[in-house]
């Protein structure tokens, strides 16, 4: 099929390359309310492997089935194939193969033009004009500004009202999260019934050198954890409870002040800039420059510059990342209001979807049970913010520094900034004693965190453009 991205076929079944496949049919039984979900929301009509493993957690499945289906089937701004198409776009900048043939295909369902397909030089000229705000958002949103927004708005007749940009940016940002979520879950291409080997052409992730330079398949990738034993990694987990249980009482005993706070966003920020994707490589081969990094002819032909990627401005003696301080632009205050004016009940839904995965606990860690987690899942959000610059005046970034070990820090940047690198090595090396569903419950956090990241930095430049 010549339209689709060729990949190989994945190396185990299953769902998910990361998670054995039991534990994902036992986590969530596939239960009835799931198919009800999937009956009701879903675009392709049928389970598919990001939405099985979502499911480990039903009631934030809901909420994000439920806005994804606003975004592509309900009344807005845009038509349908024009959202399918961008949602390529978007998932074209990871390299994430899965998610653009999943929006080929619902492309030409909803009426698109074939010849659409054969790349960015066959697509109206509206529609090329997204290209450079679709690279920033994806890799370095802080450098959009409100010239980006008046360009797109006043273009003569290849113009975009400011609904229907708001429409595309919401669906740019989601797709470029989703991609994350699909690398760092392990996404296994769908096994369709119709194919005689039962695989569709669908994703499968590019593994890092050192995992294929040591035969460091998925199938025994699980393996390398083990040689920590399992005395190491409980102790870590011990650790890991302690810390958050002193950061409880030390935070009741004093506050540090506002100066300190900053020096400690700075500080935690330039060192998220110096963890080094792939970082986790311990091995002595040669390393492969990600400069250079090979895009496949079938999906160059939905982006323009494709060297253009995530930078880390403290070891390129650029500037550095402005630090965009959360209180004068927030979410609650600003772009949840705008957005929902602009493009009617999304913002109901993103906010519902945010709130759910942040919020979202079952009081448990790996083993033990009734533990407030509220510090570490705010510190798992708030550096994802930290690392495209967004700074929390009433969060103690310290905090950071004493709940995410090393390991852990790699995995977020990797998921976060360059998703297509993610491999099953960095999701087995942190949290060894950890439930597969908390290690879903994180890539949540990472999505949702990047996803309105993106979205404050464009909200804020069509806030400026308007004012």
């Amino acid at each position: 099929q010549e339209k689709r991205v060729q990949v190989s076929p994945p190396l185990t079944r299953g769902p998910s390359a990361f998670i054995p496949e039991n534990e994902v049919m036992q986590a969530n039984g596939l239960d009835e309310r799931t198919n009800l979900l999937v009956e009701e929301y879903s675009t392709s009509g049928r389970l598919d492997n990001i939405t099985q493993v979502m499911s480990i957690h039903t009631q934030y499945l809901e909420s994000f089935l439920r806005s994804q289906f606003y975004m592509l089937r309900m009344d807005g701004p845009l038509p349908l194939p024009y959202r399918h198409y961008i949602a390529i776009m978007a998932a074209a900048r990871h390299q994430c193969s899965y998610l653009i043939n999943m929006h080929v295909d619902e492309f030409l369902k909803t009426g698109g033009i074939a010849e659409w397909l054969n790349g960015l030089e066959y697509i109206p000229q509206r529609l090329k004009n997204l290209n450079e705000i679709n690279k920033l958002l994806a890799h370095r949103p802080w450098l959009i500004t409100k010239e980006h927004i008046q360009k797109l708005v006043k273009t003569g007749e290849n113009n975009w009202s400011l609904p229907e940009l708001v429409h595309a940016v919401v669906l740019l940002a989601h797709y470029h999260a989703l991609a994350s979520f699909v690398f760092g879950s392990g996404i296994n291409p769908e096994r369709d019934p119709d194919t005689s080997n039962g695989v569709r052409l669908i994703a499968v992730n590019n593994f890092c050198v050192c995992d294929l330079a040591n035969d460091n398949n998925i199938e025994n990738a699980s393996l390398t954890s083990s040689n920590f034993g399992i005395a190491d990694s409980l102790s870590e987990l011990e650790a890991l409870m302690e810390r958050m249980k002193r950061l409880q009482e030390d935070k009741e005993d004093e506050e540090a002040s506002q100066e300190e706070m900053a020096t400690r966003f700075e500080k935690e920020k330039k060192e998220s800039l110096l963890v080094i994707s792939g970082g986790i490589c311990v091995f002595p081969i040669p390393f492969v420059s990600f400069d250079d990094e090979i895009v496949s002819t079938d999906v160059s032909r939905y982006i323009e510059d494709p060297g253009f990627g995530y930078k880390d401005f403290a070891r390129r003696g650029e500037d550095h990342l402005p630090t965009f301080r959360a209180q004068d632009y927030t979410w609650e205050n600003h772009g949840f209001s705008l957005v929902n004016r602009l493009y009617s009940d999304i913002g109901h839904l993103l906010d519902e979807k945010f709130r759910m995965v942040y919020n979202l606990t079952y009081n448990t860690m790996a083993t033990h049970e009734d533990v407030d987690t509220t510090t570490l899942r705010r510190a798992l959000f708030n550096y994802v913010h930290c690392m495209y610059g967004i700074r929390y005046d009433d969060y103690d970034y310290g905090e950071v520094n004493q709940l995410l070990e090393r390991s852990l820090k790699v995995y977020i940047k990797t998921v976060t900034c360059y998703p297509e690198r993610t491999t099953k090595r960095m999701y087995d090396s942190y949290w060894r004693q950890f439930k597969h569903s908390e290690k879903v419950h994180v890539n949540l956090l990472l999505m949702e965190a990047r996803m309105q990241a993106e979205l404050l930095y464009a909200l804020r430049a069509i806030t400026r453009h308007l004012t």
